[in-house]
């Protein structure tokens, strides 16, 4: 529901906060933000969901090397995206909305759900790396104690990224591959 609170804020707009359950069409912060996710489950369906091919092409690469791959989101809706995207055959673990409310973890820029998914790949944080597009991810990556921090700058926010504490920031995630190739 954060999306959603900044969204409305940026906007002016302030509406009670209602509940999880809220139908879509109540004038809540719940009952947008559903409205919102049905949306967006029903392009998502209809149309899948094509990932970055750098991305891709990256995580071929990472699992080629043996490197367990976690998945970390606020979204209750990770796995369903994972398949649409066919990614799912990469990820050995994941941290979603769902585990983060079963569990009471802390949200971004708090480093609980990156904690949380390192524990579940038997990884020590200063073993592991953590790639986000969001300053409170990256945030949360340094707060964390994780051992690589990478920015992925898809909103045009590379500097901000890099005062976060992002180790290095990049456009598209096939640039690492150039950098250790």
């Amino acid at each position: 529901m954060d999306g959603v609170r900044t969204f409305l804020a940026s906007r002016g707009i302030e509406l009670p906060e209602g509940t999880p359950g809220d139908p879509v069409d109540t004038a809540t912060v719940h009952g947008i933000g559903n409205r919102k996710n049905e949306r967006v489950l029903a392009v998502m369906r209809a149309d899948g969901i094509t990932p970055f091919p750098g991305s891709v092409r990256y995580l071929e690469a990472v699992r080629e090397a043996g490197i367990a791959i976690g998945v970390v989101t606020s979204s209750a809706n990770a796995a369903e995206v994972l398949d649409a995207a066919k990614l799912s055959r990469f990820v050995r673990a994941r941290v979603d909305g769902v585990t983060i409310k079963e569990q009471g973890l802390r949200g971004k820029p708090a480093p609980d759900s990156f904690l949380a998914c390192a524990d579940l790949l038997g990884v020590a944080p200063a073993h592991a790396a953590v790639f986000e597009d969001a300053r409170a991810g990256v945030q949360a990556g340094k707060a964390g104690g994780f051992g690589y921090v990478v920015g992925v700058n898809r909103a045009d926010q590379a500097e901000a990224l890099r005062a976060d504490g992002a180790d290095v920031v990049v456009d598209d995630l096939a640039e690492l591959l150039e950098v250790h190739a």
